[in-house]
Order: C-alpha cells, then structure tokens, then sequence
C-alpha cells in the first residue's frame, strides 16, 4: 500500500466521521433550539439506524481496523443508541482473504525459512480470513510433531502492512476522537480520547501474535483439570510476532445446532457449560476470552454419549480484571443472584459505573422493582413481556431512564461486550435459558464462601436479611425524619414535576425565539422592495434571536 492509499484511507475515515458529527449537530442542535424538537425526534431512530448501516458498508470496504471499531462500538450500550448498536451487533470480521504469495512472503520473512521447510504441509486456500490477518491449515514436520505431540495445526498470518494501515486508522480516530472530547454532551457521558487510547492498546495487542500465544498458553493452564474444556497448545518454534501456530483443535461450531444434536449432545448442557467456563475466567482468574463469537468456539463429542468438550480457539482479544474490579464484579453478582436492590447499587458504585449525578435512591427502587417484576424469568419469557408492562415500568421511572446515569469504565468495556455475545449464544443454544438459575448457585456459593461455612445462606439472604435490615435502621430513620421536620427542612422531591416545568419553560423560550426570528424574517422579506435598507436592518437583526436559540439556555436542559 503506497503512501498516496494511505492518505486517501485516512481522508475518507476523518471525512465520514465528519459528515456524521455535522448531520448530529444540525438535528440534535440546531432543529430542537429553533423549536423543531418534534422533528428531531420523529425521525431520530430511523436516522440513527442509516448512520450504522452506512458505517457498516465503510468497514466492509475498508477493512482495517474499522470492523474492530464497529464490533467495539456495538457494545457500548452506555453512551449508544439501541438503534445504532443492534445494527453493528452482527458485524463480521470476514473480508476477501489476501493473496497466497504476498501471504507466503510475510510468513517465510517472519519464521526465517520457507514454508516447505517448516511444515510437511501447508494449505493456500485459507480456512478464514479477518480485517488483520488470516488462517491457513498446514501438517508439521514428523521430528516437529514428535516433540509437540500433534501434528495438524493452524496457521495464523497477519495481512501485509497491516501495521502502517492500524497506524493510519487510529491517527484518524484520535483526530475525530478530539473532536468529540469538545462536545459538552459527549464529554460528559464518555472520555472519548481516553476510549481511543484504550482500543489503541487492544488493537496493539491483537496484531502481537507472541502476546496471543502466551494468553492461549494462559487458558490452557487455567482449565487443565476441567475435562470438559479444550484450548489449543502452542508450537512455539513455530511461531513468531507475525506467525501464529496452534494446535488443530476445530469441531462442531457452537452455531451449528443441528450437528450438535446430531451427536447426542444436549444443547442445554452445552449453555449451562459456557457460562460456567465465563463464571470461572471472570471471577476464579480474572483473565477472560474476549471474543466468544460462534466462529471461536467448537463443540468436540466425547466417546460416551453426551459428553463433549468445549473448545476455545482465537486468544487474540483477552480481558484483564484487577482484584479491585473482580470483587466489585463479585458483589454485583451475589446482589442479582440474591435479588438485593441496595448491594446492587452498592456495587455499581464500586465498580465505577454510576455517574456523579445518579439518584441512588430512584435507582434501588427501579432495581427493586426490575427484581419482583422480572426476577426469575427465562429469557423467552423476558422476550414476550407485554409492551404494557414495559411502558409502565418506563413511564414510573422516566426521570432514571431519560437521565441514564451509567457510564462504563474501559476495563469493563470489553467484559460488556464479551456478556453481551454470550447472552445470545446461550439464549440461542437453549430459549429457555434462565440467567438467574445460572447465576444464583455461583452466587450463593460466593457468599458461602465469604460467610467461611457451608450454610445455604440463599433464602435467608434473599428474604430475612433485608427484613432484618429494615427493623434494625427503622428506629434511626425515624429519629432523623423527626430531626429533619423540627428544623423544617423537610424537602419532598417531585422529580416529574419539575421534569414538566422545566420542559414548559424550554418551550415558552424556543416559540418566543421563533415567533421574534420568523417576525423579523417575514418584515424584512416584505420591506425589501420598498425599504431596503431597513429590510437589511431587520433582516441583521434575525440573526439575534436565532443565535440566541442556537447558543441559548445552555445548560438548563432536564437535570
């Protein structure tokens, strides 16, 4: 790729980027400041939808590190539209594979000699091929496979100068990142550059095949004495920065569910493993596969009938979680496990994700509610809630849902992501997939082992403890209510209320500024022909009101 494509590349990311950012400011600032909020707000889903759609042709032709960015965006459901992270969910990192030779070249640089010499036998026609490198099947030498103790393996090649294309993509996202960072309303929900620098460093290591090799040899330790998982080993002789080779472990795809019924195995069996394999990896080691789609996983039948083994493959993307973060994680669970609405919120703060501005209070009694009312489902039941009930539970907590006081720290970002896939897979393989069955025996097993007895703490936890609770601290919330009147202190919060006056004022504001700015518009239009030097006036004076609705009343937007 010469020096001209390069800047071509970068042009055409910064241009999209651009457009984007410009065709935001007009309908989210510009409409609803000039009184066109409805405007906005009609065509807001449809609009959002086409944005993802045309990035996602982008990344399908550019390649690069623009599939990684849609993938990594999908996930953020804390600062992104449903609308726009349902239609980038299902991007594939599947492009046109590179040529052979130009393949050939890179690996036979990188490993010091030629493929023939290396392996007994080595496919062209690639088994897969992503935005940053590709695969190959190949056989190794007999003295090689004698001393590794396999013999089939897969070949990973990173694409040619994929570096200087990784390199050109981030200094175009930084650049638009900037942009974003001057947003007040971005700025507060995401720290944009600090999100660019933090794909940058999982970009980095994805095009590391040396730091892959050494987090595949990781998960083979890790689940060594679990017969019921694989994870490839490592030829390590034959491996490099740019090469990757592993042990051939493939078998039935997670996705392919007919084979797997096929085989005897129950496809229920296979979900309730997956998620106690991501049980294991997020809160025993602290070290997790960060790319579970159906294309890394394999189902491989054992010798007795419906046993299996699930096996892990694609190492490249991998989450770290420091012991701080892991028991923020841990109490989290042992909250929904135990349906307890105030240690959840507890261990939202802990874990960083609540925003300075959150109402603690309004969000335990929407998560209290979120527990009685959906507690306990499948996930096919979760699917056919009726729109009622949703719309009631929306309408009772629309300050907390308009407000959205989450934010999603770039340590979990990938956690996020990695749950989120997960959910699907699971869902997919069993409808009756329940989480809270799932989750609840890993949690109780939690608080088992904070209690340091074997005592079945999970109905007492999830009933006495918070009755007992409650009467213990009744004595002192009465005597502070008491305190509270007697100084005449006493503040009763009316948040919709205040919703709605606020809103009314905005509107007043908006329909003053229209009326003045059509009115001076309309005059100077008909005073042209006959005065035109006050037609100018009053045509320079619309420009006041105008800017007064486009820069105005910043800052007293719904709080």
């Amino acid at each position: 790729m010469t020096s001209a494509d390069l800047r071509a590349r970068y042009r055409r990311i910064v241009t999209f980027f651009g457009i984007l950012i410009a065709g935001f400011i007009y309908w989210e600032l510009l409409l609803p400041k000039l009184g066109l909020s409805r405007l906005s707000d009609r065509t807001r889903d449809e609009r959002n939808r086409q944005a993802a759609v045309r990035f996602r042709k982008l990344a399908i032709s550019m390649g690069g590190l623009m599939i990684k960015v849609g993938q990594f965006l999908s996930a953020r459901l804390d600062i992104l539209p449903a609308d726009i992270t349902d239609e980038l969910s299902g991007l594939q990192d599947k492009v046109p594979p590179a040529e052979f030779a130009a393949i050939r070249d890179r690996a036979e640089a990188d490993l010091g000699r030629p493929l023939s010499e290396a392996f007994a036998s080595f496919e062209a026609t690639p088994l897969a091929a992503a935005s940053l490198g590709q695969t190959h099947r190949a056989v190794l030498r007999a003295s090689d496979a004698a001393e590794t103790g396999f013999a089939s393996v897969v070949v990973k090649v990173q694409r040619p100068a994929i570096e200087k294309i990784v390199e050109v993509d981030l200094s175009a996202l930084r650049k638009v990142g900037g942009w974003l960072a001057r947003y007040k309303p971005v700025a507060d929900r995401a720290d944009v550059p600090a999100l660019v620098e933090e794909f940058a460093t999982t970009s980095g290591e994805e095009i590391d095949y040396l730091a892959e090799a050494r987090n595949a040899a990781h998960f083979r330790e890790a689940f060594a004495d679990d017969e019921g998982v694989r994870v490839p080993e490592v030829a390590w002789e034959h491996s490099s920065l740019r090469v990757l080779t592993l042990e051939d472990v493939t078998a039935i795809r997670i996705g392919d569910h007919d084979a797997i019924t096929a085989a005897g195995i129950d496809l229920a069996a296979v979900a309730d493993k997956l998620v106690e394999t991501y049980l294991q990896q997020i809160f025993n080691d602290g070290v997790f596969h960060a790319d579970p789609h159906p294309g890394n996983l394999f189902v491989l039948p054992l010798e007795s009938p419906g046993d299996f083994r699930l096996t892990f493959v694609d190492f490249g993307m991998v989450g770290r979680l420091p012991d701080g973060l892991r028991s923020g994680l841990r109490e989290t669970l042992i909250a929904i496990g135990t349906q307890d609405a105030p240690r959840l919120v507890k261990a939202f703060g802990s874990l960083g994700v609540l925003l300075p501005t959150a109402d603690t209070t309004l969000l335990e009694l929407a998560s209290a509610q979120v527990f009685d009312r959906f507690g306990g489902m499948a996930m096919s039941d979760l699917r056919n809630i009726s729109h009622e009930d949703m719309m009631n539970f929306g309408l009772q907590f629309r300050d907390l849902m308009v407000s959205m006081p989450f934010q999603l720290p770039e340590n979990l970002l990938l956690l996020g992501r990695s749950l989120a896939i997960l959910s699907g897979m699971c869902t997919s393989l069993n409808p009756d997939f329940n989480l809270w069955s799932a989750l609840t025996p890993y949690a109780t097993r939690l608080i088992t082992e904070e209690t340091g007895d074997g005592f079945d703490w999970q109905n007492l936890v999830s009933g006495g403890t918070r009755v007992l609770s409650s009467l213990t601290a009744l004595p002192a919330r009465a005597n502070r209510i008491l305190t509270t009147v007697e100084r005449g202190d006493l503040m009763i919060k009316t948040p919709m209320l205040d919703l709605r006056v606020r809103q009314l004022n905005q509107t007043l504001s908006r329909m003053t500024t229209a009326v003045v700015f059509a009115g001076l518009i309309v005059a100077g239009a008909l005073l042209y022909a006959s005065e035109p030097v006050l037609a100018k006036v009053l045509l320079a004076a619309s420009l006041v009101p105008l800017l007064a609705g486009i820069f105005g009343g910043r800052g007293h937007g719904p709080r």
